[in-house]
């Protein structure tokens, strides 16, 4: 337990600068579970801490979505049919995606933070010429700070919430809870 408590205390420490670097790296394209970080790190964050949070989500995540936005400006299309086969989409993969991004234009933009293929969709067919870079950087920030707020809210009041239940409850009987419950939200969501 001793090394856990080494690396959780580091993400203590070094909190927002921990938010930022993964937020900035899984807006490039690596896929990492900065959900869940965020929602950690909300729960162990000081209320004073929480709008610097959401301040480093937003940060990191907008200097991050360069990268794809970019990618498709130099490369156009291109890009598209790449992250379709990394994405292992079908045939058809372009062509739903810039029909759902002219179907839902900007707005597609704002809600692409919910979701991390259509975000990275979002950012690349942005940077193809479908969408000006200030009219992206404005409805990304937007659906970003909406995102941050969101998941450091979640995770403020879900980690005082598990606090209590951990301290009545005990550890073990938590787990046995916990387990089916992740697994049947991992099954709803996929």
């Amino acid at each position: 337990m001793g090394w856990i408590d080494a690396h959780f205390d580091v993400l203590i420490d070094h909190l927002l600068l921990v938010v930022f670097a993964a937020f900035m790296i899984e807006a490039a394209g690596v896929p990492l579970p900065t959900r869940i970080l965020l929602i950690v790190a909300a729960t162990v964050a000081d209320r004073g801490q929480l709008p610097g949070l959401v301040a480093a989500t937003a940060a990191g995540s907008l200097i991050g979505d360069h990268v794809p936005y970019v990618a498709g400006a130099l490369t156009g299309p291109r890009i598209l049919t790449l992250y379709c086969r990394l994405t292992l989409g079908s045939e058809r993969c372009v062509e739903r995606t810039v029909a759902y991004f002219k179907r839902f234009g900007v707005g597609a933009i704002m809600l692409s933070r919910f979701s991390h293929s259509v975000r990275l969709f979002a950012s690349a067919l942005s940077g193809c010429g479908h969408i000006t870079y200030w009219r992206f950087l404005v409805f990304d920030f937007i659906g970003t700070v909406l995102y941050a707020c969101l998941w450091v809210t979640v995770g403020h009041l879900v980690g005082e919430r598990a606090a209590e239940l951990l301290a009545r409850h005990g550890t073990a009987r938590v787990l046995l809870l916990l387990g089916p419950l992740a697994l049947a939200t991992l099954l709803g969501y996929r």
